[in-house]
């Protein structure tokens, strides 16, 4: 109402002064009113077609604005619907702008294309919204192409066209980073819940050598950012590209079509199928300097097809994540000999740290760890550390006979039991278990050839460090091994 007012009042003062200036002859207005008027005229003019420009901007963003808003109610709705069943499953969710926004199933969203093929195989190829890291954990949906007649997923980026770099001339001088129409979260749960995952590389060039004298001049980076010198395959450890694999390049004497460094119109074309690697982050190219010289990169769609196989009991909390498990807690999985616990933590990737805890059962041991280890010579030195000669049982390698101390490899319940017999005539012989260096038990013999023994159990931190340590006296030992120390990881702590 407001705005109409002023449309009216404004139209009101236009039309008025419009009269005067049509008029102004029969008022005999004079010519410095004549003109003061069309003056006002004008102004006043202007004012309003600003006024109206202003507005009509104004409108239009509302306009935007509340189509967005209808797009958000219709995916909201299509995920009630899909919760509460009150649609057959197959159905699909259209936007207003005509976009498929995914196949509703009652776990939610499928995780990838291939998955939404297995659950309606009639489904035709087109724009869907997935959840690959799970419905309701993680971030939110990703749109992407989906090949419904293969089950392909395609995640497009920022570079797909091809793009001259230029002329430069150092290593890299061109760089380009690749933004995804995913988070990396997202990319990196398709990758892991698929089978197979590829992306395309090309470079067409013209005396632009990826590598010259053995010089890299070109490389790409992968996911963590590393730099990667191959540019076809899964072979990492060596610069080449599809001709090099093929041994068909057009210098035998070079693993790329474009590092003979002909001036001719080249190109080198491959597929990366390292998915550890996958997706390309960044690319990188150098030595364009010369002005007939020149480089043109098309990196294609991230492409993930398949799905990982779970045969029979899950082994692990990825296999669980891979079956569509997604509520964090304690499962029980086949371990080597029998059936084990383990606590997943579904709010990460299963390439992340803690994504799973081993449990394991009564009396676990994840690796054992026992030592036994004896002297077979007189220790006469006191106030130090007894180190030991032989060696029966070590496993673990937790025991440095050497140094004669053991360093716990995980926390747990330890037993730790020593014996042997004094050197000394009329004296006191005390030998000590430590703790860190600090005494935890004491074991005594009061003479020549009387025996001494200690037995012990400790609940150890990873890190501590247990050693026996001779405060007085001597010990005896003629080659009979009459001192003996052994230990051994009754119980793994996972908490």
């Amino acid at each position: 109402m407001a705005v109409s007012s002023h449309y009216a009042t404004t139209f009101f003062l236009i039309f008025v002064i419009a009269l005067g200036v049509a008029g102004g002859q029969k008022n005999h207005l004079s010519a410095e009113d004549n003109k003061v008027l069309r003056n006002d005229y004008e102004t006043l003019k202007d004012q309003f077609e600003n006024f109206v420009k202003v507005q009509f901007g104004r409108l239009s963003e509302e306009v935007q604005q509340l189509k967005l808003k209808v797009q958000e109610q219709d995916l909201l709705l299509a995920s009630c619907k899909s919760h509460f069943g009150r649609e057959e499953l197959d159905k699909q969710v259209v936007l207003n702008n005509g976009a498929k926004v995914g196949l509703e199933t009652k776990s939610g969203l499928p995780r990838t294309c291939h998955e939404a093929r297995l659950a309606n195989p009639s489904l035709t190829s087109g724009v869907y919204w997935i959840d690959p890291d799970g419905q309701g954990v993680g971030e939110d949906p990703i749109q992407v192409t989906c090949d419904m007649s293969s089950g392909i997923t395609f995640i497009g980026h920022n570079s797909e066209s091809a793009i001259n770099v230029g002329h430069c001339l150092d290593p890299g001088c061109y760089t380009r980073s690749i933004a995804y129409e995913a988070s990396s979260r997202q990319i990196s749960a398709l990758i892991e819940l698929s089978d197979e995952c590829r992306q395309s590389i090309k470079y067409e060039c013209f005396s632009a050598p990826l590598e010259f004298n053995e010089i890299a001049y070109s490389w790409w980076n992968d996911k963590n950012g590393q730099a990667q010198y191959y540019w076809s395959g899964n072979n990492n450890a060596t610069h080449t590209c599809q001709c090099g694999i093929e041994n068909s390049c057009v210098d035998s004497n070079v693993k790329c079509n474009c590092d003979s460094y002909a001036p001719s119109n080249l190109s080198d074309s491959g597929e990366i199928t390292k998915k550890e690697d996958l997706p390309v982050s960044r690319l990188n190219f150098g030595r364009t300097s010369p002005e007939a010289s020149s480089g043109i990169h098309t990196l294609g769609k991230l492409k993930c097809s398949g799905q990982r196989v779970v045969n029979g009991m899950p082994t692990s909390c990825t296999e669980l994540w891979q079956i569509g498990h997604v509520l964090s807690g304690l499962y029980l999985i086949r371990g080597v000999s029998q059936v084990e616990t383990v606590y997943c933590d579904f709010s990460k990737l299963p390439t992340s740290q803690g994504f799973q805890t081993w449990i394991g059962f009564t009396d676990v041991k994840s690796s054992p760890v026992f030592f036994y280890v004896q002297r077979n010579t007189d220790y006469l030195t006191a106030n130090s550390v007894v180190p030991f000669e032989v060696t029966k049982l070590n496993l673990g390698n937790a025991m440095n006979t050497a140094t004669g101390t053991f360093v716990a490899p995980r926390s747990g319940k330890y037993f730790f039991a020593l014996s042997g017999i004094s050197n000394s005539v009329d004296t006191y012989t005390y030998v000590r278990l430590q703790l860190n260096g600090e005494v935890v038990g004491t074991s005594l013999s009061t003479n020549l050839y009387l025996t001494f023994s200690l037995q012990s159990v400790l609940q150890l931190h990873t890190g501590d460090q247990i050693r026996l340590f001779l405060a007085a006296g001597t010990i005896h030992d003629n080659n009979q091994h009459f001192m003996n120390f052994v230990g051994f990881l009754i119980e793994e702590s996972f908490f």
